[in-house]
């Protein structure tokens, strides 16, 4: 690899440790930089390693693992009541952060709720069939009532059970044919169902 490859990934990943300000292993630097610099693996090690003899970055190192971070020394140093300061403001910006988030959540079900409803053109046009639709349906219930033609319940009810009794009798001498005597079947005639 040449020097000026080599010092471009240097320059990067120290940059990007030192924006961070936490500690990182060599495989996050390379995940976390390889798709946006194309920096091959072994390249990162050797840079990370590189700037950690150079005392660019420390290095800790727990067992076979070993990570990386920025020197504490080149970020000015904070008092105990800036802490405090710095503490208050990310918990009232939390506390702003919960209710904008809350209050998006609401806006976007309402903006759900808009989307699934009709546009004012909409439903004036389904008024309009449905209006259209009562009025065809009155003119048929009009035609109904109208109609002189009716058969009372009473009558429905004589009709029906005058049928039961013609088919009873139908089947009462069916059983009394005589052998000889041309059938229903003979004639293609079928009982109809009771």
């Amino acid at each position: 690899m040449s020097k000026s490859k080599d010092s471009g990934a240097i320059g990067i990943i120290l940059k990007y440790l030192n924006g961070q300000n936490r500690p990182h292993s060599t495989q996050d630097v390379f995940s976390n930089l390889q798709r946006e610099h194309g920096l091959g693996k072994t390249v990162v090690v050797k840079a990370v390693e590189q700037l950690a003899q150079q005392d660019k970055i420390k290095e800790k190192v727990y067992g076979k693992q070993k990570i990386y971070f920025a020197d504490q020394e080149q970020f000015p140093s904070v008092s105990d009541s800036e802490l405090r300061n710095l503490d208050a403001q990310i918990s009232k910006l939390s506390t702003t952060l919960q209710g904008t988030q809350q209050s998006c959540r609401q806006l976007e079900s309402e903006l759900k709720d808009l989307n699934k409803s009709m546009t004012n053109e909409e439903m004036l046009k389904e008024i309009k069939q449905l209006k259209a639709e009562c009025s065809r349906h009155q003119e048929k219930l009009q035609k109904i009532k109208s109609a002189t033609n009716h058969v009372t319940p009473e009558q429905k009810e004589k009709v029906y059970s005058e049928r039961k009794q013609f088919c009873k009798e139908w089947k009462t001498r069916k059983r009394m044919e005589e052998v000889g005597v041309e059938t229903d079947e003979d004639l293609n005639v079928t009982l109809p169902d009771i």
